[in-house]
């Protein structure tokens, strides 16, 4: 009995030598864990902590602006203007840190506001706190070697900007850090797919395709990050101390380039395609479409540009050349490059690649299949047709068009019609002409703005605020901002933002602002299921099914919602 008694409190101290070994182990194990997080955030704080390039001469900070009217600043043949259009314009030249620092302090308040509403909306996009930080070290750690692939150009140029940024954002990092990570951006929206924020259409015609035969390039960028994100567009004209004067469509504090033109009549715009999330920085897609603009002077010397950099995302570049007079897409990926030219008098792109050999990967196939791009691609190849020869205003018209394949009614602000209603700006050139034309508020249906950039780059300085545009040459707002229609998209966008902030609302009135419109009834079905009301939610996804649904991802969230109704009504 003793030895069994003995026995038995021997195993108990065992199995509590065993447990105390065990929590040890584990102590220790917590222990490393805590110190790894510990030093991996210290590194990834120190690695985000980009430095600035060494600048010898810094005599233009102390430069200042004189102001000719209100919304009207010059900084010797520098100036910045609000025009009556509602677009800002601005003109700058000199060496790269100079520039910089006289578009900072020519347009300091747009920029410190445009980064209040970048941050804004990415909180709003990214709610919890805990991601948020998350992302913030992410974004760090996978920039970390950003510079290293950005030009020492723009990399001067963005650092004498950065002087004017806000005080209000060190938390995230420099003002120099933040800008350059501004830059890419558009690369980091579009590598996590699921944020879905550009979704652009662009074409070209020339010869029989136009009917003058010169070359004509339109695009909508529609890169949305809430309307307050697009309400201070800026049209800036460069002349810098080496290459090309040139043109882009902007916004504060953001010298990439989206959609541009050069005094030799090459343009430059940027669509995106499908891409993995990728591991490593390399140069932001608006940079190597800024080094396009300012050396080249036709298709080939873009190529060999292009070329050179190594990207982290896939993007198409459509590049239209007055010298060649035609256009063509340098399509790019981080693995692969094609240069893809129709063999027509035309061109057109929307978010997938045509070339031989990035056409064929499993990938842009899938982008094809699953996503709203073939859709607006046959819409725009059906318009050109239907129009014939291709003039500057069916340029605009198609840019502006609703409907879908067929004129079919899809809903107003439907990813597969060519005009969403988001878009950020939409524009057009005529390059040979060196002609461009941008448009103003409410996104592509407001007038566009004529610039001649010969006329533009030919000015000595602006003694008076006046308007730079050619008026004569400006096309007409679109009809539709006056029809019971636009009123009702209003009405919509109203009602769907309310939703989205948790309000209540009139799901009759809601359906009724855009009935065409697939996502309507989603909208309605997910606010019906909320409240448990799983017939009417069923009623609305199954409805919302019978319409032109923009991507195979929503798709399958109507079949999802509506199997979920269907069981908790037999429950």
């Amino acid at each position: 009995m003793k030895l069994i008694s003995q026995y038995i409190l021997e195993v108990k101290n065992k199995k509590r030598s065993g447990w105390r070994r065990f929590g040890r182990i584990l102590l220790y194990i917590i222990g490393f864990f805590v110190l790894l997080f510990i030093g991996l955030a210290i590194y990834l704080v120190s690695v985000s902590k980009m430095p600035p390039p060494v600048i010898a001469d810094q005599r233009a900070l102390q430069l200042q602006r004189t102001q000719l009217d209100s919304t009207a600043y010059t900084l010797g043949n520098n100036w910045f203007r609000k025009s009556n259009s509602g677009l800002y314009e601005m003109y700058v030249e000199g060496a790269p840190f100079e520039r910089g620092v006289i578009n900072g302090k020519l347009s300091g308040e747009l920029i410190r506001r445009q980064e209040d509403v970048f941050v804004a909306q990415f909180s709003k996009m990214v709610p919890s706190t805990f991601y948020l930080h998350f992302l913030k070290y992410f974004i760090g750690w996978f920039n970390r070697d950003l510079a290293d692939h950005v030009p020492e150009e723009f990399k001067e140029e963005i650092y004498g900007e950065s002087f004017s940024a806000s005080p209000n954002y060190d938390y995230i990092g420099t003002n120099y850090a933040r800008l350059m990570n501004y830059h890419a951006a558009h690369d980091i929206g579009h590598a996590l797919q699921g944020m879905m924020l550009v979704g652009c259409t662009s074409f070209g015609t020339w010869n029989d395709q136009s009917a003058d035969s010169n070359l004509i390039i339109g695009r909508n960028f529609d890169f949305y990050m809430g309307d307050a994100f697009a309400e201070e567009k800026m049209v800036v004209f460069y002349r810098p101390e080496k290459g090309h004067n040139f043109m882009f469509v902007t916004w504060g504090g953001f010298t990439g380039v989206v959609s541009g033109m050069n005094d030799k009549g090459l343009t430059v715009t940027i669509n995106a395609a499908k891409t993995s999330v990728p591991t490593a920085a390399a140069t932001p897609v608006s940079l190597v479409a800024r080094e396009i603009l300012q050396y080249a002077k036709n298709i080939n010397e873009a190529w060999e540009i292009a070329r050179k950099r190594k990207m982290f995302v896939s993007e198409s570049f459509l590049v239209g050349s007055a010298e060649d007079n035609k256009a063509v897409l340098i399509e790019k990926t981080p693995e692969g490059m094609d240069m893809y030219s129709s063999g027509k008098n035309f061109i057109t792109c929307t978010n997938h690649f045509q070339g031989d050999s990035l056409g064929s990967l499993a990938s842009n196939k899938l982008q094809i299949k699953e996503s709203a791009s073939e859709y607006r691609y046959e819409r725009l190849t059906e318009l050109m047709k239907e129009k014939g020869p291709n003039t500057v205003q069916k340029t605009v018209d198609i840019l502006r068009d609703r409907g879908g394949l067929h004129n079919a009614d899809i809903g107003m602000g439907n990813e597969k019609a060519i005009n969403q209603l988001i878009a950020h700006h939409s524009i057009v050139f005529e390059p040979k002409k060196g002609m461009v034309w941008v448009s103003t508020a409410p996104y592509q249906l407001g007038q566009f703005v004529a610039y001649d950039l010969n006329k533009i780059f030919s000015m000595h300085g602006l003694t008076t605020d006046h308007e730079v545009y050619d008026s004569a040459q400006n096309i007409a707002a679109d009809s539709f901002l006056l029809s019971k229609d636009y009123l009702a998209f209003e009405t919509y966008r109203k009602l769907r933002d309310q939703l989205k902030e948790g309000q209540a609302v009139d799901i009759r009135a809601l359906i009724a602002s855009n009935p065409a419109y697939y996502h309507t009834y989603v909208l309605a079905g997910d606010y019906e299921y909320k409240q448990k009301a799983y017939a009417k939610a069923k009623s609305y996804y199954e409805t919302a099914l019978t319409k032109v649904i923009a991507t195979k991802g929503e798709e399958d969230h109507i079949r999802k919602q509506l199997a979920l109704c269907n069981a908790k009504l037999k429950s």
